[in-house]
């Protein structure tokens, strides 16, 4: 029973691969070739040149890549979804580092987010994001000076990103506990093969399971597989950027205004 659940499990996670691998392409219209791109026409030609000087200069520096993405609307679509949808596959930040940010903006729908890749999470945390949302952001939105907020959120990205920019005390309170609620399926599919793979064969050598090839032939087999979470070496180019194939995992933080 374990041997053909196991099977179906990898083929599962084998199925879910090529599909993520087809699908990892972004659609013509999601393809990110700049640091800023603005499909609403809010941002004045000098504001745009302004940022993108700024988030080369801060990448040429860190090897970090923040790029600002705004659209008009969602048009029914979850935010967080597409947010993590144009990070990934675009590979904002480097393969080795995982360490590309998205500021995701509907301007229409007044929603945002922080899409934060696998490399930052520990520096641009839950907590920092939201708070970098709320105090630096939206209160500038609401008044409708939207480069403003976007400078002064993309400032604030830099600084946490380098150690410079720190949550309040109730912010990060408030974002200390654990959530399921953004692991991507992939991961998901990694623990269960995980679980088969390692800790169910000690598990029955500890408590003496029976013996023998039969017995822990996933053991043997396993041993040597490996799984890489990162995009393929996709990039992109123009306007003088290009991604190196981050990853991400689904951490940051939404907010509206």
């Amino acid at each position: 029973m374990l041997r053909r659940t196991f099977i179906i499990l990898v083929l599962l996670a084998i199925g879910q691969l090529i599909f993520a691998q087809r699908s990892k392409a972004p659609a013509h219209e999601d393809k990110i070739r700049t640091y800023v791109t603005d499909k609403t026409g809010t941002l004045n030609t000098s504001q745009i040149a302004s940022l993108e000087t700024k988030l080369s200069d801060f990448e040429k520096e860190t090897s970090n890549q923040v790029v600002v993405w705004m659209i008009p609307s969602l048009d029914g679509e979850s935010l967080e979804e597409k947010s993590y949808e144009i990070a990934e596959q675009n590979g904002i930040g480097q393969k080795s580092k995982n360490n590309g940010v998205l500021l995701f903006i509907a301007k229409n729908d007044r929603k945002l987010r922080i899409e934060v890749g696998y490399g930052l999470e520990g520096a641009l945390t839950d907590a920092l994001s939201d708070q970098i949302i709320r105090k630096e952001i939206t209160p500038q939105f609401k008044k409708g000076n939207f480069y403003e907020g976007i400078n002064a959120g993309v400032d604030a990205i830099m600084k946490a990103t380098k150690g410079e920019y720190t949550a309040d005390k109730k912010t990060s309170e408030e974002n200390s506990g654990f959530s399921f609620c953004c692991i991507p399926f992939p991961a998901l599919i990694f623990f269960i093969i995980f679980l088969f793979i390692f800790v169910i064969p000690i598990v029955r050598r500890i408590f003496g399971g029976s013996k023998g090839r039969s017995s822990n032939w996933w053991w043997t087999g396993g041993s040597g597989s490996s799984w890489s979470g990162g995009s393929s070496g996709s990039s992109w180019s123009g306007g003088g950027f290009s991604g190196g194939g981050g990853s991400f995992g689904g951490g940051g933080s939404s907010g509206s205004w």
